[in-house]
């Protein structure tokens, strides 16, 4: 028997809504769903605020509540180099057999290197955005709704938005 694997990679900054139904959705359809927190050097940025590890915390325990259970997190450091990128990952985990992505440079990227690449559904893309929800905690606008309530449990627990305001102020 053939176990199928996927590649989803994203930084998760948070973990929103619309990455857990990604997950949730292609955790039917595979054996193993690969979940690549990338720039997972980075945290304390405006862009990249948690850590490696909040960002594993977040989708584990938003995962664990709603009972999906084929997946494992992988650590991908960016490396800032986009014709070597594909190699840097499959460096890192090559034990996929497709890569889920919609943003076009990923897609790209990794067609060009002969990988097959399919497309999600998007999740109300204007409002599930790390940007977006990072934003709305800089400015006290409602964003409790937009990422599991383990996210917003975990983010309160770090004093994350305490972070993401002081560091808009730098």
């Amino acid at each position: 028997m053939n176990i199928m694997k996927t590649l989803f990679i994203g930084r998760f900054q948070p973990f929103h809504k619309g990455h857990l139904k990604v997950i949730q959705n292609v955790s039917k359809e595979y054996d193993e769903v690969i979940i690549g927190i990338g720039s997972s050097q980075y945290s304390y940025t405006i862009d990249n605020p948690f850590t490696a590890g909040e960002r594993k915390l977040m989708i584990k325990k938003s995962l664990e509540k709603i009972g999906v259970k084929n997946y494992r997190t992988i650590l991908i450091p960016d490396i800032h180099n986009p014709p070597k990128w594909v190699d840097h990952i499959v460096s890192i985990i090559s034990d996929f057999d497709t890569l889920i992505s919609n943003n076009s440079l990923t897609k790209r990227l990794f067609s060009e290197k002969g990988y097959d690449v399919k497309e999600t559904l998007l999740y109300n893309k204007d409002k599930y955005s790390g940007k977006e929800i990072r934003k709305r905690i800089r400015n006290d606008e409602p964003w409790n709704n937009l990422v599991p309530p383990e996210v917003v449990n975990i983010i309160k627990e770090i004093d994350g938005i305490k972070r993401i305001k002081d560091l808009s102020k730098k």
